[in-house]
């Protein structure tokens, strides 16, 4: 036990990433390792890296180099591994190790493989791995919060989107798997499980042959756990029986990330997305009707190949008559090995960076009234921190998923991790202000 290296990791990337680490973590605890979250006390530092756009890559090659210079021993993992095994190897002489997206299962290996002098390189051209309820799993998430992988890689083929080339095509845990693994995390104490995937409305296709993520959401009403998050709902896999599922299932919350990243037709055609022009049809409409206390976010792309005057505006005429709770934005990013990178009619970087600033501008006001409605209301508040100086606690409201929207600052007493009523005093654009409500 006591001769074993010790090892940290470094985590970069999405919440599907930070659930590898997870699993990385748990099976390198399990062997006798020692892991440790300070980088300068461990021998080795697994780099659990992001490929996903440009800027993703860059944090990922400025964490690796940084490392280097420290002469750390660096195993390099994920997305960006997958991605440029090749260059990786080369350019990286301290890099003891490259391991792709499919293979993080395999870590333990890896590393004693490295122990014994080797290099390793570790890449499955077509990942399939998918880790379930048996897998080691080692938490970095506050303790109140979880998330819950039901299916990984996509079906799909977005024009602009490196993914499906990185994390393989989709493969989805039965129904029995997820509920024993939400079960497991409740008992854990975990307030609110978040679900991920690529595209959590296609769950199960491939393993029942249509999606049943309805049947999921039901299942997982009868774990004992306040709070079930879904990221990356595709608004055509919102059928009336996922709607109603969602309604009827009281700890699933109607909160709904919908990654349409354009409005218009020739944008969503150009892009390849699979519902093209259909989300002017009244998909969202319909949603808003069957779910009035639904809480909608999207991710938007502007600056895509070819996006004219026209179709910004048509863009930024959608965002004002949907009012979305929560807007996130991003420029195209011209990705190599993605159809997109070759488009013609590529914009400047201050062009779409114009246009992002433009939807931000459009959407302030709206989060601003989203956020105003709570005021007066009591809500079910997460608590997430605390400021040690100020003893003001920091958390969520199931109008909040963790880091992409706002924050709830409440005064009172309350212990982490446990959900508390709060009475909302105040709002702004992004964040709510309020008082914990004692009996």
């Amino acid at each position: 036990m006591g001769d074993k290296p010790t090892i940290a990791i470094s985590h970069l990337g999405c919440e599907k990433n930070r659930v590898d680490t997870e699993h990385m973590l748990g099976l390198l605890v399990e062997a006798g390792y020692g892991v440790d979250s300070n980088e300068e006390l461990a021998e080795y530092v697994i780099v659990n890296t992001c490929s996903f756009i440009e800027a993703a890559r860059e944090e990922s090659v400025r964490t690796l180099v940084e490392l280097a210079e420290a002469d750390k021993k660096i195993v390099i993992t994920g997305c960006m591994a997958q991605h440029f095994q090749e260059q990786l190897l080369e350019e990286l002489p301290e890099a003891v190790a490259v391991v792709g997206s499919g293979d993080y299962h395999k870590i333990v290996d890896v590393i004693q493989q490295v122990e014994q002098g080797k290099r390793v390189k570790l890449v499955s051209s077509q990942p399939t791995y998918i880790a379930d309820e048996t897998t080691p799993r080692y938490r970095t998430t506050t303790e109140g919060v979880a998330y819950l992988r039901v299916a990984e890689g996509c079906d799909y083929r977005c024009a602009f989107c490196i993914i499906p080339h990185l994390r393989g095509n989709q493969r989805s845990r039965t129904i029995e798997s997820i509920v024993t693994e939400a079960e497991q995390l409740a008992s854990q104490g975990v307030q609110e499980i978040i679900l991920i995937s690529q595209i959590t409305t296609n769950y199960g296709i491939d393993i029942y042959g249509k999606p049943k993520l309805a049947e999921l959401l039901r299942a997982l009403g009868k774990v004992n756990v306040p709070w079930i998050r879904i990221h990356y709902a595709y608004p055509t896999g919102l059928t009336p029986d996922v709607i109603t599922a969602i309604g009827e299932t009281s700890n699933v919350l109607p909160y709904l990330d919908l990654p349409l990243q354009h409005s218009h037709p020739d944008i969503l055609r150009a892009m390849n997305r699979p519902w093209q022009g259909r989300v002017n049809d009244g998909i969202i409409e319909r949603i808003k009707e069957t779910l009035p206390k639904a809480v909608l976010r999207t991710t938007l792309i502007v600056g895509f190949p070819g996006e004219t005057q026209e179709h910004f505006e048509h863009l930024s005429q959608f965002i004002q008559r949907h009012e979305f709770d929560h807007v996130g934005v991003f420029t195209f990013s011209k990705e190599e090995g993605t159809p997109a990178y070759n488009l013609p009619n590529q914009l400047p970087q201050f062009v779409m960076d114009e246009r992002r600033n433009v939807i931000m501008e459009l959407q302030q006001p709206i989060s601003l009234k989203k956020n105003q409605l709570e005021i007066g209301k009591v809500v079910d508040v997460l608590i997430e921190q605390e400021n040690p100086v100020t003893g003001q606690l920091v958390g969520r409201s199931g109008r909040f998923s963790p880091e992409v929207d706002g924050q709830v600052f409440v005064y009172g007493e309350a212990r982490l991790g446990t959900i508390v009523p709060v009475a909302i005093q105040k709002a702004d654009a992004y964040d709510l202000y309020g008082q914990v409500v004692t009996n």
